[in-house]
């Protein structure tokens, strides 16, 4: 059976330390700030908006929460980011995901202030990270590679050089994680190979992945077959499914998890895997921004 990667220990590693490095930072008043923009009711947004209440001010980071209505027009929501880039308070905005289908995604993305812009949506930002220089890494890719490197690294191996040369194969072609997910592995000279879940015969390049990342939203997309032995599987899905024997509903992947762990040298499961990662690595890019905003320079390597 795989090594199952702990997420939420590496999720504490992170946090302590932000920890540290805010110690350093107020000693020169640098102080995070969080916004969140959310449009319309989402149960899932909502929960994820109060979970990063919660943990940005237990680090004493300021909080600043912007709801607009469902109805809320474009120039609503650009006034709305404008007010949150324009607050001295703020040093990193989320807006948060889905937006209602009326609003343009793009349009929202290129109003967020670039140097605030700590999820690297906007055309600046992304830019920057597909150019191998990044201001900016978006937190769920960079929690890829950050358990990634944390298992390679438990095996005697350099993160720094693991990748070059083994097939990393990405599924999923998202702006948050599977595109800029294809350009770090690119920057780490793996030979990528990106997929969806509309490619032909996906299992045909499944099979051929070192290093496996699957970003779909599809439950239990990849399965034992799919998958070659010893891969290295990551999984970033996260899907409520209703178990019909009980009635209960439960969290699973985009992987079917006993079978591919059955095969894989290391698998993250679900949940307990990205997601504790991809919340603390958020705050942590927060944090960065701040640091850039002060003219400091951020310590902790991680976000820089």
């Amino acid at each position: 059976m795989a090594t199952v990667i702990d997420g939420n220990a590496l999720a504490e590693e992170l946090r302590a330390g932000i920890e540290e490095e805010l110690a350093v930072l107020r000693l020169s008043a640098v102080r995070p700030g969080l916004a969140t923009v959310l449009v319309g009711s989402d149960y899932a947004a909502e929960a994820y908006e109060s979970h990063l209440r919660k943990l940005s001010e237990g680090l004493e980071y300021r909080f600043v929460s912007e709801h607009l209505a469902e109805t809320a027009s474009i120039d609503d929501v650009l006034a709305t980011l404008g007010k949150v880039n324009a607050d001295p308070r703020v040093t990193g905005i989320l807006v948060l995901r889905p937006l209602p289908s009326h609003l343009p995604e793009s349009e929202v993305n290129a109003a967020i202030d670039p140097f605030k812009d700590i999820e690297a949506v906007s055309p600046l930002n992304a830019g920057l990270l597909a150019e191998g220089r990044p201001r900016f890494i978006p937190s769920t890719p960079a929690s890829c590679f950050f358990a990634l490197d944390s298992h390679v690294r438990s095996r005697g191996h350099d993160p720094r050089t693991f990748c070059a040369g083994r097939t990393l194969v990405v599924v999923g072609r998202s702006l948050s994680v599977g595109k800029p997910a294809q350009w770090l592995g690119q920057q780490r000279d793996a030979t990528v190979v990106a997929c969806h879940s509309r490619t032909r015969n996906l299992a045909e390049f499944t099979r051929q992945a070192d290093v496996l990342i699957v970003s779909t939203g599809v439950p239990g997309l990849v399965t034992a077959d799919m998958v070659r032995d010893g891969v290295i599987a990551i999984d970033v899905g996260i899907n409520a499914v209703k178990d019909h024997s009980t009635g209960k509903t439960r969290l699973v992947g985009d992987l079917d998890f006993d079978g591919v762990a059955a095969r894989a040298e290391a698998i993250t499961p679900v949940p307990g895997g990205i997601g504790p990662i991809t919340d603390v690595w958020l705050v942590g890019n927060v944090l960065a921004a701040a640091a850039m905003a002060a003219r400091v320079e951020p310590r902790f390597g991680l976000f820089h």
